[in-house]
């Protein structure tokens, strides 16, 4: 055997094995498995017995990438993620993403990637595009600019018409490793699986994932079209051990588990789940009662097993959306704000009905309410109903009466271009130094000043002063021990905000030099003018609560947040939350829509795995089908009414 495979483990010895046969493999592994434990192991080993050769390393998030890195720093290895990898191998390839463009724009199968502007788009489309195709945060794809979704259409559009490119990737990685393969594009699959085997060139794709654990839409989720034991397909190597949970935990999830894989205790006596030789047992209980009152069942767990809800680190309660959380967080205005507000689902539902009814009216010069006017003259009716608010968007229009005037009087074109979703408010990829060139992050300019403000206040109030100095825009300023006096009297009026409003603090920061309003906050002012005036009336205090919870110092997550995450103690809420694309009740009586149930089934898999030590799910008024369920998945004494 090649000197060094001895000590390693079984998985990773039968993953060299497939790499000297010159084949694809696939390493599956439950929750807690140490999966990247092994990434990192192969990783290290390919470097040991390839020195010269490249190895690329991608995974799902910039966090993953930075974990990676810091287990592996060689020259050799390049870990990005799956999108910044596929742009560095096509970004200089001008000409062709060009023409890629416009043959995409002129495909009508192609929805997302269109020009509205001309059809059919001409070849000489993009001759004059002064900085050539970019990849950006956001899409204006007749500026020839692209971001997440249209860079995998276009990169596979590329790898599929030109096999020389595979060729140079090829040539340039030896090996190309994927973590997280189950939330990994189709199309990126395919890209690796398929576009590569044009090329003749020899390389060694690896996968790294657990099918169970596929909880985002629009991931491919498994390779069983690609599995095989014949010498082209991909091999699969099972990695059975859980290292993380105790006894009953892994008997529970083992239950919920449907692909074959079935989980066993580690046998590394030094693994987190063993205790003198011995894996841990655990608890595992089922909460049920019939007012669903929350506080109740966090008071029962406090009470009788010790849980401490005042320590996130440890404890963690799991709701499936953030509508579940933002009134217990403390964020329920800002969530309302970005998410509930009927106005502009009122407005939407005019912008739909003129686009339906192909109108070609000139709106250009009207205002919301005129357009409204225009639309209603005459009708009656069901065709009244048609362009008039339904009635949960009247009920808000009723309360928000000064709210609604003023959306009224804005003008028609520019109110309809404004997009509001909750993910501009709630998305957490962090927007520090290192990050701030990364795509994809979705958080709108006003929330990402107001985190720039926030985080000045945390490192000053957690005495990172050196931190605070670099963060703040006061620091070009510090030239004598006035200054410093100076600065420290500013950032502790921020400090106290009170009851300040968040257009009080934005104001009071850029006064005070401690975060200055930019031009993207002005620009925000001007094109998001309803939505800045709705937030900037909300406590400053809120928005805080928000930065606590985004940065995980509360004790509550969204269920698709923890991937990936552990703690000792989790508390799941089997709360669909109005979201049809889940059913706890179905998943216990393994009833309904097949795609639902499996949806389902995964998220709860995925919850339950990420408990070190005790696991509780509670279940609000359950069935008595559901509770007999629970006592099979359970066990008798664990299914407790409070």
């Amino acid at each position: 055997m090649v000197e060094g495979r001895l000590n390693l483990e079984p998985e990773v010895q039968e993953i060299f094995q497939s790499i000297d046969e010159c084949r694809n493999f696939l390493l599956s592994g439950g929750a807690g498995s140490g999966k990247t434990y092994s990434l990192v192991n192969v990783i290290q080993q390919v470097i040991v017995e390839n020195p010269t050769a490249k190895v690329a390393c991608m995974t799902y998030t910039n966090a993953a990438v930075k974990e990676i890195e810091e287990r592996v720093n060689h020259k050799n290895l390049n870990v990005s993620t799956i999108h910044d990898f596929l742009w560095d191998n096509i970004k200089h390839f001008q000409k062709e993403l060009k023409g890629a463009l416009i043959s995409l724009a002129n495909n009508a199968e192609v929805t997302k990637i269109s020009i509205t502007e001309v059809n059919p788009v001409p070849d000489n489309y993009f001759a004059d595009l002064p900085d050539g195709v970019q990849y950006k945060e956001f899409v204006r794809i007749h500026e020839g600019i692209i971001s997440h979704d249209e860079l995998l259409i276009v990169a596979n559009y590329l790898f599929e018409k030109y096999p020389k490119l595979s060729n140079i990737v090829k040539d340039k990685y030896k090996f190309i490793f994927i973590d997280e393969y189950q939330d990994t594009s189709k199309v990126v699959v395919e890209i690796f699986l398929e576009h590569f085997k044009k090329s003749e060139r020899k390389n060694i794709i690896g996968f790294f994932g657990d099918a169970m654990q596929s909880i985002y839409e629009d991931g491919i989720g498994n390779l069983d079209v690609y599995k095989g034991v014949e010498a082209e397909k991909v091999n699969e190597i099972l990695k059975k051990q859980n290292r993380r949970n105790p006894k009953l935990i892994i008997d529970l999830a083992n239950k919920l588990r449907t692909d074959g894989i079935t989980q066993e205790p580690s046998a590394d006596p030094k693994a987190p789940n063993m205790i003198d030789g011995a894996v841990k047992q655990g608890t595992v209980l089922f909460l049920h009662s019939t007012d669903g009152n929350i506080n109740k069942v966090e008071e029962f767990l406090a009470e009788k097993y010790a849980w401490d809800f005042n320590n996130s680190k440890q404890t963690k309660e799991l709701n499936l959306t953030h509508n579940l959380i933002a009134g217990k967080a403390g964020f329920r205005n800002l969530m309302d704000i970005y998410d509930r507000d009927h106005i502009l689902s009122y407005r939407d539902r005019i912008k739909k009905y003129i686009k339906d009814n192909n109108l070609t009216i000139d709106f250009s010069d009207n205002t919301f309410e005129e357009v409204i006017e225009i639309l209603q003259q005459g009708k009656s009716g069901r065709d009244l109903n048609a362009v008039s608010p339904t009635n949960a968007m009247q009920i808000f229009i009723e309360s928000n009466a000064e709210l609604y005037n003023y959306a009224k009087s804005l003008k028609f074109l520019e109110f309809s271009k404004m997009y509001v979703d909750k993910d501009q408010l709630l998305d957490d990829k962090k927007q520090d130094e290192d990050d701030e060139n990364k795509k994809g992050s979705k958080r709108d300019n006003l929330i990402k000043h107001l985190f720039k403000i926030q985080n000045n206040i945390s490192l000053y109030q957690n005495k990172k002063y050196n931190e605070f100095l670099r963060a703040t825009d006061y620091h070009f300023k510090i030239t004598n021990i006035a200054s410093k006096k100076a600065l420290k009297e500013n950032i502790e009026s921020l400090v106290n905000v009170g009851n300040s409003t968040i257009e009080q603090v934005i104001n009071n920061a850029d006064e005070k030099r401690i975060c200055l309003i930019d031009d993207k906050l002005i620009a925000f002012k001007e094109n998001k003018e309803y939505l800045y005036n709705r937030v900037k009336d909300v406590k400053f205090s809120e928005f805080q609560k928000l930065y606590e919870y985004l940065e995980g110092q509360t004790p509550f997550s969204t269920q698709h947040k923890t991937k990936g995450a552990e703690f000792d103690n989790v508390l799941v809420i089997l709360d669909n939350g109005g979201w049809n694309n889940y059913n706890f009740g179905n998943l216990f009586l393994e009833t309904g829509s097949a795609t639902v149930l499996d949806r389902t089934q995964k998220i709860f898999y995925v919850c339950c795995t990420r408990a070190k030590e005790n696991l509780s799910v509670f279940f609000h008024n359950p069935s008595a089908q559901v509770i007999t369920k629970a006592k099979e998945w359970f066990g008798n004494n664990n299914v407790i009414q409070i």
